[in-house]
């Protein structure tokens, strides 16, 4: 919650939020001031070719994934918001991942 009360998104500067389940990644850019999600991705959806599997490395790609969608939706700078995880493994694969590829937090 401590996250979370600091993390905010605007339409400039949406909050990318990243969620880990047990089967699946999810991640979706949220405007909260309006209250509106703008781009997601999880691996339910179609969208992911290749079934990623939930490690480090099926992080990462889906970090590419995601920011390729990103960036083609035209959102360049992010607000990250790791839910309560810790930054490593999964998270920090990700976040590198999606940085590489060109969204700026």
């Amino acid at each position: 919650m401590r996250i979370r009360k600091a993390v905010l998104g605007t339409v400039s500067r949406p909050r990318l939020s990243l969620h880990f389940s047990g089967k699946h990644m999810y991640a979706q850019c949220v405007d909260d001031s309006a209250g509106r999600t703008l781009v997601y991705l999880s691996t339910v959806s179609k969208a992911p070719a290749e079934k990623l599997k939930m490690n480090v490395d099926g992080a990462a790609s889906f970090g590419k994934l995601f920011s390729k969608i990103a960036l083609d939706s035209g959102i360049g700078n992010v607000v990250f918001d790791r839910d309560t995880k810790r930054y490593h493994g999964r998270v920090k694969a990700f976040a590198d991942s999606v940085r590489d590829a060109g969204l700026r937090f």
